[in-house]
């Protein structure tokens, strides 16, 4: 950690000393003394000394010795047995001394209290935790007596995102009664209890937004920016409300939830995607709030929301513009909404079509061209998660896509965030069902748009939406051709080699060893029989979210029919998130394959 002074200005000063490892989170304490610090270690034989030495005494790597089904993440790499745990800071020496290791995955939340003698964290200490998310609880660190003191009379079920009430009263959090984890198509609530210090009794929990159809963790999904999974729970600087963000149609807004009880009120509107930091007493009474906002034609800025002390909207002023030089040079496509009736007549898929911009290329005229077969090659795109949501949110690769001359059409099929429990539960344990009716109801949608040459449609998307582009070649011969990014093609070998391996008879019935068949039926390689699509096949090698064995699988079953495929493997340094962090210039090279097979394929 480093410290940096506002008020006298000059360099920042490096503050801790910390061995090499991971520092995932900090808090100041509110008295400014003190920081509270997640940091891991490295595990000593795979620090970088470790590593030099091996190479200068020409000795080669160990292995790796697992003793824990937690040993790795996706973007954060194999770490073993090492967990994160609570340092405090002392803010002028620099002195740290860990304050709680109990935490089974170091996977903690935590707050200080207003007077800052005391921590809150949300911590999981059962020895299976992995598998026992509902063993998740609430517990007040007193950091003088160094006691650890659990809240009482909470429900099971996770608990995240933990915040202490300016007036320190109270506890907020994010989580939901059960036995499901956070991957779940059941909505995340926002929870309070009451811990005033000198208070008897139960702590009587209760969910603020269980009557409430909608959820803390419906991210929307972009290439700008990592997804935003985790919930946000902000209190006001009066304790009388909890603001948080929702994500709703495809768009996240700030919402104050009332600490007694009434009606959640949504505090912004429009066509944005938002998340939020921390809220300050603001002029007059209000409460301003740090801002990160985006459109689909603008990427994020820093704003400040204000909420007025009595109101129901706050006002959203940009403090930055980083891009409007770059903006003033192009000409970006405005996506149109669109909701298309479902075939079994129980709702709608929320759609968005983005058109070409006057400056993209003009499609090459046909000769007698045949009705249905004149205008623009289409795209479908289809997120991952699959509980994540499309929306409003700057998406660079579909305005390339759209620069380049493609129509292209994205939405929220069942199984997304954003609409409701049912919407999004629909799929859970039965992917390729319902979400396959949508995404091809899509499909035909697209290719019935005027403007649109229906024999120049392809498909593409990323994780599960890779997952989708495979379902989807193994079911329709009327697609030109396909890129499959990440993807998902074998549920069996899927629920093994994941980070986050199925636990037996919670989201999926059965197992691998044991009753396979809702898994096997899910899985789109037992339907590739007969595929004949063009492929790009993309993925990387570092993936330990869907390793790229499922794209392996994918690849042999298009070679051996004589499918055209390519496939572009990135290497063991990049992750599942490569086209959104991953090193630029290898996500550029990734934007030059997809257009070069569009390209051949849809010209």
């Amino acid at each position: 950690l480093a410290i940096l002074d506002l008020a006298g200005g000059g360099e920042a000063r490096t503050l801790t000393r910390f061995p090499e490892g991971s520092i995932r989170s900090f808090r100041w304490s509110p008295d400014g003394r003190t920081i509270a610090v997640a940091f891991r270690a490295t595990e000593p034989e795979w620090t970088k000394s470790a590593r030099d030495a091996r190479r200068e005494a020409g000795d080669p790597e160990p292995p790796r010795v697992i003793t824990t089904a937690w040993h790795r993440l996706d973007g954060d790499g194999y770490f073993g047995a090492a967990r994160h745990r609570l340092h405090l800071v002392d803010a002028t020496s620099g002195s740290d001394e860990i304050a709680y290791a109990l935490d089974t995955l170091g996977n903690f939340s935590f707050d200080f209290a207003p007077d800052s003698t005391r921590i809150a964290l949300a911590t999981n200490r059962d020895p299976d935790a992995l598998f026992k998310p509902w063993a998740a609880e609430l517990a007040i660190l007193d950091l003088a007596k160094g006691t650890l003191e659990p809240v009482a009379g909470l429900p099971i079920g996770p608990k995240s995102a933990v915040a202490w009430s300016p007036d320190g009263n109270h506890l907020a959090w994010s989580g939901r009664r059960g036995r499901d984890d956070s991957y779940s198509p059941e909505n995340l609530e926002l929870w309070t209890c009451r811990v005033s210090g000198r208070a008897k009794g139960p702590a009587k929990p209760r969910s603020l937004t269980h009557s409430e159809d909608f959820c803390l963790a419906a991210a929307t999904l972009s290439d700008f920016a990592e997804a935003h999974w985790d919930s946000t729970v902000i209190w006001s600087p009066d304790s009388r409300s909890v603001l948080t963000r929702i994500g709703r149609d495809g768009e996240g807004h700030l919402v104050a939830v009332p600490l007694d009880g009434s009606r959640p009120r949504f505090l912004t509107d429009g066509p944005f995607e938002q998340t939020f930091g921390n809220a300050v007493v603001g002029p007059k009474g209000s409460t301003l709030v740090a801002t990160l906002r985006t459109s689909a034609t603008r990427p994020v800025d820093a704003c400040v929301a204000s909420v007025p002390a009595k109101g129901t909207r706050a006002s959203v002023r940009p403090l930055t513009s980083f891009n409007a030089a770059l903006l003033a040079e192009l000409d970006l496509a405005e996506p149109e909404s669109h909701r298309i009736k479902r075939r079994d007549g129980t709702g709608s898929t929320h759609v968005w079509i983005l058109r070409p911009p006057p400056s993209a290329p003009k499609p090459a005229p046909k000769p007698a061209p045949k009705p249905g077969k004149s205008g623009r090659p289409g795209i479908v795109q289809v997120h991952g998660g699959p509980h994540g949501q499309y929306g409003v949110a700057f998406f660079h690769e579909m305005q390339l896509l759209a620069a380049q001359g493609h129509v292209v059409a994205y939405g929220n099929p069942r199984g997304s965030k954003g609409y409701g429990r049912d919407h999004c539960a629909a799929i859970r344990g039965r992917w390729g069902t319902v979400d396959w009716e949508d995404v091809s109801d899509t499909i035909d949608f697209l290719r019935g748009l005027a403007g649109v040459d229906a024999s120049r449609v392809g498909i593409s998307g990323g994780s599960y939406g890779g997952y989708m582009t495979n379902w989807a070649i193994a079911h329709r011969r009327d697609l030109k051709a396909a890129i499959t990014d990440r993807c998902v093609s074998n549920l069996l070998s899927f629920a093994g080699n994941s980070d986050f391996p199925i636990f037996p008879g919670e989201y999926w019935s059965g197992t691998t060893w044991d009753s396979p068949e809702a898994l096997w039926a899910s899985s789109p390689i037992r339907l590739f029989k007969g595929v004949r699509t063009p492929t790009l096949i993309i993925h990387s090698e570092g993936d330990l979210r869907c390793n790229v064995e499922q794209a392996e699988q994918v690849h042999a079953a298009l070679c051996v029919q004589g499918v055209p495929t390519r496939f572009v493997r990135y290497p063991a340094s990049t992750s599942h998130g490569m086209s959104r962090n991953g090193p630029p210039a290898l996500r550029m090279h990734r934007l030059r394959e997809i257009l070069a097979w569009w390209d051949r394929w849809l010209r």
